[in-house]
């Protein structure tokens, strides 16, 4: 099961065998692709001209522009849908509160500080473990309040290391 939302609009998608369902409808359509992000679409006996704008697979999310009137679609799947009934949807989970060594090692190069603003992946320390260095990145926006940890420290898995 899927769910699409079109310009604020909810639309659920199941798939049966090799037919769509939108909304509990069959969905009977012909659609060529015409190269290069542009399609031929024909629905009810009706024929649309499609164009994939913007396509950003990480968001799960299309800009589509449909006889010239555009549309942006946001893709959700069975688990995204899962995570939103838990409340754990992708803007909860966007902001960044702490960052806990992921496993023991030692700090060996500390690249923010109290008073950053970060984005998501942007690095923040050098974890060696195991002969092993890992770059542990921000997993979303945030400004950073406190840096719990210094350049040679050895932490344990658990550890605080950054607030934000």
């Amino acid at each position: 099961m899927y769910k699409a939302i079109v310009n604020g609009k909810a639309f659920e998608i199941v798939s049966e065998q090799e037919n769509w369902l939108v909304n509990g409808n069959p969905l009977a359509w012909d659609v060529t692709s015409l190269g290069n992000g542009h399609y031929h679409i024909i629905c009810k006996n009706k024929g649309y001209r499609a164009e994939v704008v913007k396509l950003d697979r990480e968001a799960k999310t299309v800009d589509l522009k449909i006889n010239g009137v555009n549309y942006a679609l946001q893709l959700r799947d069975k688990f995204d849908i899962l995570l939103e009934k838990m409340g754990m949807n992708a803007s909860a989970v966007g902001k960044v509160n702490v960052i806990k060594a992921p496993m023991p090692g030692l700090i060996i190069d500390l690249r923010v500080k109290a008073g950053d603003t970060v984005k998501a992946g942007d690095p923040l320390l050098v974890l060696e473990a195991m002969k092993m260095e890992n770059i542990i990145k921000a997993p979303g926006e945030g400004t950073v309040k406190n840096v719990k940890i210094k350049k040679g420290d050895t932490v344990e898995k658990g550890q605080l290391l950054i607030e934000f």
